[in-house]
This record gives C-alpha cells, sequence and structure tokens, in this order.
C-alpha cells in the first residue's frame, strides 16, 4: 500500500470525467487500498481515484462510524435521492477551503465492491452527502461550484 499525492486546485484532471471500470482486477484493489490509505492519513471521509491521478471511476469513503467498515465503490450510480440538507463541506482537492452545499438528504446508489460483486448503498446524511460529493468528482464537478453563495471560507491554521 501506498500514500497517493492528492491532485488539488488548479489541476485540469479534476474537470475531467472519470471512466467506467471494465474488470474489478488487482490493480483496481490495489489502487483502492491505496485511496483509503491516503485518505485517512489526511483524515478525509472521502477520496475519488481522480483525485490522485486516475480517471476511473472508482471511490473510498469512511464515515468513521463505529462498526462501519469504510466503502469501496467501483462504476457508483445514483439510483434514488430524497429530501435535501444543507451541510458544511470541504475536500482534499481544496485545502482549507469550506462552504455550504445543498446535498439530497438520503440517497441510494448501485455501484461494484472490490469483489466485483454488485451492491446497491442506501446513505443518509453524512454518507448521503460523502457519496454525492464523490460521485461529482467522477463526473468533473467540484463541490466548489455548487456552493451557497456568500458561504465560503479559507480557514487557516496558526
Amino acid at each position: 500500500m501506498a500514500i497517493r499525492i492528492i491532485r488539488t486546485e488548479g489541476d485540469e484532471i479534476l474537470k475531467k470525467k472519470s471512466r467506467e471500470v471494465e474488470i474489478v482486477d488487482e490493480k483496481i484493489r490495489e489502487l483502492a487500498e491505496d485511496m483509503l490509505e491516503t485518505m485517512h492519513k489526511l483524515n478525509g471521509v472521502g477520496l475519488a481515484a481522480v483525485q490522485v491521478g486516475i480517471l476511473k471511476r472508482v471511490i473510498v469513503i469512511d464515515t468513521y462510524e463505529e462498526g462501519v467498515e469504510p466503502f469501496v465503490l467501483i462504476n457508483p450510480e445514483i439510483i434514488k435521492t430524497k429530501g435535501e440538507q444543507t451541510v458544511e463541506e470541504g475536500c482534499l482537492s481544496f485545502p482549507n477551503k469550506f462552504a455550504k452545499v445543498l446535498r439530497p438528504k438520503e440517497v441510494t446508489i448501485k455501484a461494484l465492491n472490490k469483489d466485483g460483486k454488485k451492491i446497491e448503498v442506501k446513505g443518509k446524511d453524512l454518507l448521503a452527502q460523502a457519496i454525492c460529493h464523490e460521485i461529482d468528482h467522477l463526473n468533473g464537478e467540484v463541490f466548489i461550484d455548487k456552493i451557497i453563495p456568500g458561504t465560503l471560507e479559507l480557514i487557516t491554521q496558526e
């Protein structure tokens, strides 16, 4: 496993649409493991492959809830949303920037897991937010383009 370099604001790859994963093989599993390790090292909740420079439809999410394993989602696709929530969001590709964004309160997706098996995931609140944020990355969209005007904050550490 390895820590990958995060692509940050201004990197053109973040605006590109990621490609479907044709075969879930050892290379994809290794990418997912590296992404989880990278995300955990940086205290992130989610990470998309494009953020480490790989244009593949792979995301990882960890809400750090006790007893809940991190998610590895390959070719995730939203099939249903319900409600809406205004949430504070940040992104590892936009360090120290935070803003309010409108997201679904609940989301249902279909995807493949790291073994290539079809799964369905239902998420509420933070999980729904993270799923939508990461799927946006796969479509070349970043949270900074979706913020509620006037809510962007730059947090600098002393």
